[in-house]
């Protein structure tokens, strides 16, 4: 899997934050081209823009990518990050596609993204909460074992993928999805935020402590339960599930500190945690051994937790 990263950032002003955002949290995926090589074949099938929900009338979308053969198997959500403004579920098409080709069923899906004016939290964990009931209840038609869900995503995307695996539904609508969890099997995620009632950066090219204040609609002092019910850090506890985190050590928008702690609250709780930090890392993954690095242990993770 590589990140590809758009040099010379322009400054925030001109647009919103959201322009700074698609250059710095928007991570593009290209697949690792050497795995996917490997496994090519003409029998995937893609369904796209497949609609999930319809929350405040927003339409809510994703695309599953399949191998045409007739047997049930695992699922993977993918999540895209993007500061919980930008991105899009074609972001993770590259490594969709290389976990399908090795017998998943991937599933990309879109949220509601944060605006000036709305969508705030809890609106994306709604969002993908109800994503995974909507597998669980389609799980005839795509051939997926409904108990054997993993989920992964990046930065924001990391941050809702830890909430699948710390917490059960907030929202249970509609009705039709009541009796489905909305808990995944096991989650990889990478560099998301996981205390939100820590302090984070502000840098020149992203204020990230603003970012999260417009996310949650208010400060710490101001929403106090709010900023502890969006941290996956508060929510652990036995039942929380297995967990892959990976981490750069040189992370100028989420720190360090934020995964480190985050595993160690694991450990410490009995959770089955493999905790990865690429010392020379940013927010992304772009050193070749980084990267086979991280393919390799995700691969091994997933099959680990979903093909037993």
């Amino acid at each position: 899997m590589a990140y590809l990263y758009l040099s010379e950032p322009p400054p925030p002003e001109g647009e919103d934050l959201k322009r700074s955002i698609s250059w710095l949290l928007l991570l593009i995926v290209l697949g690792a081209l050497f795995w996917l090589h490997a496994q090519r074949n003409s029998d995937l099938i893609e369904e796209t823009d497949v609609h999930y929900g319809s929350p405040q009338d927003a339409s809510l979308t994703l695309d599953v990518l399949r191998l045409r053969r007739a047997r049930i198997r695992p699922a993977i959500l993918f999540v895209h990050g993007g500061g919980w403004r930008g991105g899009d579920k074609r972001d993770f098409r590259g490594l969709g596609e290389g976990f399908a080709r090795r017998g998943y069923v991937s599933i990309l899906l879109n949220y509601r993204l944060l605006t000036d004016t709305g969508n705030r939290f809890p609106a994306q964990l709604d969002d993908v909460q109800r994503a995974v009931r909507w597998i669980r209840a389609n799980a005839d038609r795509y051939g997926i074992a409904p108990q054997r869900i993993g989920a992964l995503g990046a930065s924001a995307g990391g941050h809702l993928v830890a909430l699948l695996g710390t917490t059960d539904t907030l929202d249970n609508r509609p009705p039709e999805l009541s009796q489905y969890s909305s808990r995944a099997q096991c989650v990889v995620d990478l560099f998301g935020p996981t205390d939100l009632t820590k302090q984070f950066p502000v840098t020149r090219e992203l204020d990230v402590q603003k970012l999260v204040h417009d996310f949650l609609g208010g400060t710490p002092d101001q929403k106090p339960d709010l900023y502890r019910e969006a941290s996956p850090y508060v929510h652990v506890d036995g039942a929380t599930v297995p967990f892959l985190i990976f981490q750069g050590g040189r992370d100028p928008l989420v720190p360090a500190e934020q995964s480190r702690i985050f595993a160690e609250r694991l450990r410490a709780s009995g959770v089955p945690v493999t905790y990865i930090e690429f010392p020379d890392e940013g927010h992304g993954i772009e050193r070749q051994e980084d990267k086979a690095k991280f393919v390799t242990a995700t691969t091994e993770f997933f099959d680990g937790c979903l093909k037993r």
